[in-house]
């Protein structure tokens, strides 16, 4: 722990830098942004339930202001002290100002936050004293965590394998078979990491686990994903099994730590586009209070937030100070908790200026894109907001890859039957280059993905056409009516065989498509073993068996989670036998030749009602050729075979239409292909290798 002596410009009365509550060995340095607020005052408290600081400490604006920055240093203090902020400023709304004296605030760069028992969302909508406890803010000590030489991965996105997941719904369900008291948390997780690597993806995305509003959801209903920021620091609390608010930041750091052991990044899913703090009825717990008309977007003379979000207000992402809090956020989860990379949530929402409109160097954006700390950090970007601006193939920047929405919507119509889709379906195949168009950048760009947290899952995807939201309590008016889905020909559950072999043979299909195609794979929590949501497709509120990875589906579609694993298997080359041949099969199928055909070889149909294709791609250096074979149509088509350039004929990897183990193999196992003709079976998709 630094001293007092090592910072000259560290004085009794604080300093504006570093933000935040900075612990040293003396005691703490307390440093807060409040540019309309006309005075501040520190707060403690001796326990997470009190009402009432035990002591308040109002800072001179002589001594302790500094431009802006409200700051001084208090000797004593120790790590687990609570804190917190009053801030006395204007009511006047049609400016924007909203302060509130009565209300306790909790401080923007706090790194673990306090929830008191009985906590009430609906007490901090309201003006004025609140009779219940406020969440406190908590300084806490990073010095003494032992990272044992732990460092982040810096894998190549050639080589990454996105598994998208949530942390408590990972393990809450009794089927887990973990300790009761790690349920749901973040060492939780750690008991399931063999599961991960027996799958054989490279990285965790994890959803936000920033600290969240649970309380943010309709009534009677919790919010389960985490898209309900309150700080963008503190981990959140309840993925934590001790009631020490600080050891959530250890556990946290087990986790991380103990994935990298692995061989497995972690991804964290970030919201700067909003807070829980919601419109201008919403509670206020911190930013609100601090600085309204700074932090948020808002239309002019007015307290009224601009909603780009869909969640009430609009995060002032490139307001100056706003700015900086985000790239210090960033280089926090990053240098302190050894993160690999980052999926921004509506990241659109960053590009637009302070009155919202879209601007073409965003500073944030551009900040983040050349920062030297981040810069072997993995960027993503979901490049679109929920205002209708969509940046997919334009996202600014050098380095972001970005979610590929038109990836997801084209394989799912495709493999549906639809007609005109064809010419989609090959091009989401090798990379998008109709989006994706600027040279000399990696393929990697997409990050391909049939299904995600949002929406349906693979199995509800080939098993209901409509939405079924009626447990959110919004009437099923939650929710998107766009999900190009099938039932295959029966809504929801089926005791029939023959759907349930279409479903399972489409299942293949889409994590075929997904784990074969240009471009960097991510896959949803739980596809791998057909979990279902019952037709939900909106599940934010769920925190229940709904959402929750339901672990006896392992053994009952083992054969899907074999498929998996196969699939990652064949993708990163890991079959082969040749020690100098270190490519994966995204960077082969790149700079790969490709010819194309129908059912007869050099004669592919591109018209608008066609549904099949194939097409054989042969590597530049002559060590490998694939020829790929799609039928869409519900009958079986022959395809003719054209002659292997390599000596070993033409081997059976895939075909999705035969029944486990059949459907797919080590590639060492793959079957001889005699024949000069393949038969396709409807709705199936086969692979053939030649070595």
């Amino acid at each position: 722990m630094p001293t007092i002596n090592s910072h000259g410009w560290l004085e009794k009365n604080g300093a504006s830098y570093p933000l935040g509550a900075t612990l040293y060995s003396e005691g703490a340095n307390f440093s807060i942004f409040c540019k309309n607020g006309n005075s501040v005052s520190l707060l403690f408290f001796d326990k997470i339930e009190d009402v009432e600081p035990s002591q308040e400490i109002e800072l001179n604006n002589m001594y302790n202001q500094t431009y802006n920055y409200w700051h001084i240093f208090v000797k004593g203090v120790k790590a687990g002290q609570l804190y917190g902020y009053r801030i006395n400023g204007p009511f006047e709304p049609t400016r924007g100002h909203v302060f509130d004296s009565e209300k306790i605030l909790l401080d923007p760069y706090s790194k673990a936050i306090a929830i008191p028992d009985g906590f009430d969302r609906g007490a901090f909508e309201r003006r004025g004293k609140v009779s219940i406890p406020s969440m406190k803010s908590v300084l806490v000590d990073l010095s003494l965590y032992d990272w044992e030489g732990d460092a982040p991965l810096s894998r190549p996105f050639s080589q990454t394998i996105i598994y998208e997941m949530h942390v408590g719904g990972f393990t809450k369900d009794e089927s887990s078979n973990v300790q009761e008291a790690i349920k749901g948390k973040f060492l939780g997780l750690i008991q399931k990491i063999p599961y991960l690597v027996k799958l054989g993806i490279t990285a965790v995305e994890l959803l936000p686990v920033f600290h969240f509003d649970e309380q943010d959801a309709p009534m009677g209903l919790v919010n389960y994903w985490g898209y309900s920021p309150i700080s963008f620091f503190a981990p959140h609390q309840s993925y934590s099994t001790s009631l020490d608010p600080t050891k959530v930041l250890d556990e946290f750091r087990d986790m991380v730590k103990a994935l990298h052991a692995a061989g497995i990044e972690v991804i964290l899913d970030v919201v700067y586009n909003h807070t829980a703090e919601a419109g201008k009825d919403g509670p206020c717990y911190s930013f609100r209070g601090i600085d309204n008309s700074l932090y948020y977007m808002l239309y002019n003379n007015s307290d009224e937030h601009m909603n780009f979000s869909g969640c009430g207000n609009t995060f002032n992402a490139n307001q100056a100070v706003v700015r900086r809090m985000i790239i210090d956020s960033l280089h926090f989860w990053v240098e302190e908790m050894h993160v690999d990379g980052f999926r921004f949530d509506l990241a659109s929402i960053l590009s637009r200026d302070e009155s919202g409109h879209p601007i073409a160097n965003p500073p944030v954006l551009l900040d983040i894109d050349s920062d030297p700390i981040l810069s072997r950090t993995k960027l993503i970007a979901e490049a679109w907001d929920a205002a209708g601006l969509y940046q997919v193939g334009s996202f600014v920047g050098d380095r972001w890859k970005e979610w590929n929405g038109k990836f997801r919507d084209d394989i799912r119509k495709f493999m549906r039957g639809d007609e005109g889709t064809l010419s989609n379906m090959v091009t989401r195949l090798i990379g998008s280059p109709d989006i994706f168009v600027e040279k000399g950048r990696e393929p990697e760009r997409s990050i391909n993905f049939v299904t995600c947290h949002d929406g349906f899952t693979l199995y509800d995807l080939v098993s209901y056409n409509w939405k079924h939201n009626s447990l959110n309590k919004e009437e099923n008016r939650d929710g998107t009516n766009d999900n190009w889905s099938w039932n295959c020909g029966v809504e929801g559950n089926s005791n029939a065989p023959y759907i349930n072999q279409l479903r399972n043979r489409q299942i293949k299909n889409f994590l075929t498509l997904t784990l074969v195609s240009i471009g960097a794979p991510m896959l949803s929590m739980g596809d791998e073993v057909c979990r279902t949501q019952n037709g939900n497709n909106n599940a934010y509120c769920q925190d229940n068996k709904t959402s929750w990875f339901d672990w006896n589906l392992e053994e009952k579609h083992e054969d899907v989670f074999r498929f998996v694993q196969l699939l990652i298997s064949g993708r990163m080359l890991r079959d082969m036998t040749r020690p100098h041949f270190n490519m994966c099969l995204s960077e082969l199928l790149s700079t790969a030749k490709i010819v194309w055909h129908g059912i007869r070889v050099n004669e592919p149909d591109w018209s608008h009602f066609s549904r099949s294709i194939a097409c054989t791609i042969r590597s530049i250096n002559q060590e490998m050729e694939y020829h790929f074979m799609f039928n869409a149509y519900q009958d079986t088509l022959p395809f003719e075979l054209p002659l292997p350039t390599l000596g070993g004929g033409w081997k059976r990897w895939i075909d999705t239409f035969l029944e486990s183990p059949d459907d797919i193999c080590h590639w060492q196992d793959a079957v001889p292909i005699e024949n000069n003709v393949y038969n396709v079976n409807g709705y199936s998709i086969v692979v053939l290798i030649s070595l």
